[in-house]
């Protein structure tokens, strides 16, 4: 029984020196742990979206940055939101990242009157790429360009539909937008996604969609669709016949689906600065400006500041129009 007490002062003696050992282990093995792991891009749409096939595109090309690899992984849900509160509450070491269309970075917050994670904290890493938006019409409308179709809604207030991907989504906000600087009313129409609402189009159920241009240019060469104009400040590389808004006269007509990165809130500035600097390089490949051309897509890569400024005002600018409008998803 008497050694019992020496035996107890060795086993504290030998977990304290065990503690301390560990106590100075953390800040290098933490950072070996860390860059063990994957890199995880959320995407918080389906597979086979734009957002999901720019990430896999960029995903290749940045493997050699991360030996643990790379996972693209996709949790869709509530207009983006799912995927968004999934990487607002990982940890902010630079491993998981959300790769996402505006919703959960810069509209829903103005649409929704709960969310359970704030947009305004991510820590923005680059613009991916934008994507205009077009204005498509059915072949059966009576119209061959902008000026005709807007004199043939202010002769038909409210008796030309519109499809959308849904309530509050890119296609609706853009009609809305298009509407207030027109001063032209139109019936809405949602959809369930980009599919549905060009298929509509396509069979003349409907007669306007304000689409992105990657899904709705096939439809436009083929003659099964109109394309009147492009909601850019200039034309794209996937429709260099069909003119911008602003060449019509309709400069303040600007909307383009964006696609950016951004890190969970607390994400060092420094871990942003250096994934901005391997998605730009990738981003900058020959290879990959083709497959982006492919999807209308135009490459961005700018810094973590400029993203963020550029988030700031694409925010501000989609809460005018929905206050202006009175959208509401609650």
């Amino acid at each position: 029984m008497s050694q019992h007490p020496k035996i107890s002062r060795r086993a504290v003696m030998v977990s304290s020196i065990a503690a301390g050992a560990a106590a100075l282990l953390p800040i290098g093995a933490l950072a070996q742990a860390r860059a063990a792991q994957p890199l995880r891009m959320v995407v918080p749409f389906p597979a086979g979206g734009t957002a999901d096939v720019l990430a896999r595109i960029l995903a290749e090309k940045m493997r050699e940055a991360y030996p643990a690899g790379i996972v693209v992984e996709n949790r869709p849900g509530a207009g983006g939101n799912i995927g968004g509160a999934f990487v607002a509450r990982a940890e902010p070491d630079g491993n998981t990242l959300l790769v996402s269309p505006p919703g959960p970075i810069a509209i829903n917050h103005h649409l929704y009157k709960t969310m359970s994670f704030d947009p305004t904290k991510w820590v923005p890493v680059t613009v991916v790429a934008t994507v205009p938006n077009v204005l498509a019409v059915a072949n059966k409308l009576p119209v061959n360009n902008l000026t005709e179709f807007i004199a043939f809604l202010k002769a038909n207030p409210d008796k030309v539909s519109y499809a959308s991907q849904g309530n509050g989504s890119t296609s609706h906000l853009t009609a809305n937008l298009f509407m207030q600087i027109t001063g032209t009313k139109m019936t809405h129409i949602p959809f369930r996604g980009t599919a549905p609402a060009l298929n509509a189009l396509v069979g003349g159920q409907v007669d306007v969609f304000f689409d992105n241009i990657a899904s709705s240019a096939q439809f436009h060469t083929s003659n099964r669709i109109k394309v009147l104009a492009v909601a850019d400040s200039r034309r794209s590389r996937a429709l260099p016949d069909v003119p911008t808004f602003s060449e019509l006269n309709l400069p303040e007509m600007q909307a383009v689906t964006f696609f950016s990165v951004v890190a969970p809130p607390g994400t060092p500035a420094a871990t942003a600065r250096k994934i901005q600097g391997q998605l730009a390089a990738a981003m900058a490949l020959p290879d990959v400006k083709e497959k982006f051309a492919a999807q209308g897509a135009e490459p961005g890569g700018q810094s973590p500041e400029d993203t963020a400024a550029f988030i700031r005002g694409e925010s501000a600018k989609w809460a005018n129009v929905i206050k202006t409008a009175n959208v509401t998803l609650d």
